[in-house]
Order: C-alpha cells, then sequence, then structure tokens
C-alpha cells in the first residue's frame, strides 16, 4: 500500500551570529505499510513524526527519497489518484466554527467529486461509525474537544480512503472520545484498510498496533512487530521497551559530541 525509501527532509535553521546551518528532520527512513495493518510512529517531540507523516501524506515533498503507493500490483503515481485514496489528520487542523459537521462533510464530499446521493448515504454511515448523531448538526464551534477531533477524523472518512494517516488522533481527549477513535482504528483495519498513525501513549500503541516505527533525531531507531521490539530489549512492555531505545540513543549522542570536543 505505501513505502518510504530512504526518505530524507532537510531545514535550514539559524544559529548564533546569524550562521545558517542545514539539519535534517527526517533522515534516511525506510518503512512500510501494508492494507489491514495498523502502524505506530513513536518518538518523543522533535523527533519528526510529523514531518514523516505530510511526506507520506503528498502534504510535502522529501528533499531526498522516494514514497512508493500501490494499489494492489499496481503502482500509483498520479497525485490526484493518490490523495483520494488517503485520509489525513494533522495534529493542528483548524475547523470553521459555524458549520456543522453536516455542512462540513458535504462541502468536503463536494471538493472530493461525490454525487449528492452519495454524501448523504456516506454521512449516515460516518455517523453511525463515529458516534456523531448527538452532535452532527451543531455548529462545531459549540462542541467538546472530543466531539470536534471525531468531527475532525469525519472529514478523513467521506471520500472512504484506503490508507488513514493520523497525528496523534487521541492527545488530550478524555476516555469515551479517545475509545471512540481507537475502535474506528480497529474496525477500518479490519475491513482491510491501512492505519498509519503518531502517538505519545505507549499502551494505546501496544494494544491497536501491529507494528512499530521509532523515531529519534530523525533516523528509525527500532522497528518491527511487538514481539520483536521486546525481543531485542527483554522488556515486556512497550514504555520500557521505548525507554531502553532511547537511552541507547542517548549513549550514542553523548559519545558522538565527546568525540568532536
Amino acid at each position: 500500500m505505501l513505502e518510504a525509501e530512504n526518505l530524507v527532509k532537510q531545514f535550514v535553521k539559524n544559529e548564533k551570529k546569524h550562521r545558517k546551518v542545514v539539519f535534517s528532520a527526517v533522515d534516511h527512513v525506510n518503512l512500510h505499510v501494508n492494507a489491514g495493518e495498523i502502524v505506530g510512529v513513536l518518538g518523543p517531540n522533535g523527533a519528526g513524526k510529523t514531518t514523516l507523516l505530510r511526506m507520506l501524506g503528498c502534504l510535502m515533498q522529501p528533499t531526498e527519497g522516494i514514497v512508493r503507493y500501490t494499489d494492489g500490483n499496481r503502482i500509483v503515481t498520479d497525485q490526484t489518484e493518490i490523495k483520494r485514496q488517503i485520509g489525513y489528520l494533522s495534529g493542528n487542523t483548524k475547523l470553521y466554527g459555524r458549520l456543522s459537521t453536516r455542512e462540513l462533510l458535504t462541502i468536503a464530499g463536494n471538493i472530493y467529486g461525490l454525487s449528492e446521493d452519495v454524501i448523504q448515504a456516506r454521512i449516515e454511515e460516518i455517523a453511525r461509525i463515529l458516534s456523531l448523531e448527538d452532535f452532527i448538526d451543531n455548529r462545531i464551534e459549540k462542541l467538546s474537544t472530543g466531539q470536534t477531533q471525531r468531527a475532525s477524523i469525519s472529514r478523513c472518512l467521506i471520500h472512504s480512503p484506503k490508507l488513514y494517516i493520523f497525528d496523534e488522533p487521541t492527545l488530550g481527549l478524555d476516555i469515551m472520545s479517545s475509545s471512540a477513535i481507537i475502535d474506528f482504528m480497529q474496525k477500518e483495519k479490519a475491513r482491510g484498510k491501512a492505519v498509519l498513525y503518531s502517538t505519545h501513549y505507549m499502551e494505546e500503541a501496544e494494544m491497536l498496533c501491529d507494528r512499530i516505527v521509532m523515531l529519534s533525531r530523525g533516523r528509525v531507531i527500532a522497528q518491527g512487530t511487538m514481539d520483536e521490539i521486546y525481543a531485542q530489549t527483554g522488556c515486556e512492555n512497550l514504555r520500557n521497551a521505548f525507554r531502553v531505545f532511547m537511552a541507547e540513543e542517548i549513549k550514542e549522542e553523548t559519545g558522538q559530541m565527546e568525540g568532536n570536543a
């Protein structure tokens, strides 16, 4: 469904004395996501998770590397077709508060060129999937944080994508709202859809994900199934395994700094 090969994204930052320095927010990352699979992207703040997801979602061009999208045995190269197969949720999506969720979905359906009959059928289906019935006709500016997040996710469903890319979809939500989103991801996986998402919640990733990709300083420091991650670290849970990998990363970074001193 999706494969990234040697993906790099470089930016220029200003350091002391106005000196410009090139740095890699994403540094030669390789990963793949298959149909019917949930893959979690973990890492500390500033690890490059959001930049990576933006490149995979066709929102940002990589400096180097290749992103391949496939539909069965067919390689998809048309950008419009690729975007029609992706439902992307960013970590800071803003919605127009005066719209209701129903109006938001109608506009999104029109943008994707869906017929009115299809749009209305999809809205009813999405309302059931994400439990929107109680507030679908309320203005978004009147919704709670959890309701707003579900409204935001709902627009990613209107065109029935094959791949979901979610940047911290449950961040800051209460138990009921996060449970609705987790249930949704599990159901979409069961339908053969692929989900790639970032999170800071280790227990959530441990429960949901078929595979994990751990990032630090833009690089993949670990990747595999839960059993593979546990075998590499000798740990019995993802939180402790993450600490082991990060400790090794900090030790390596400290050694490099001492070597350059």
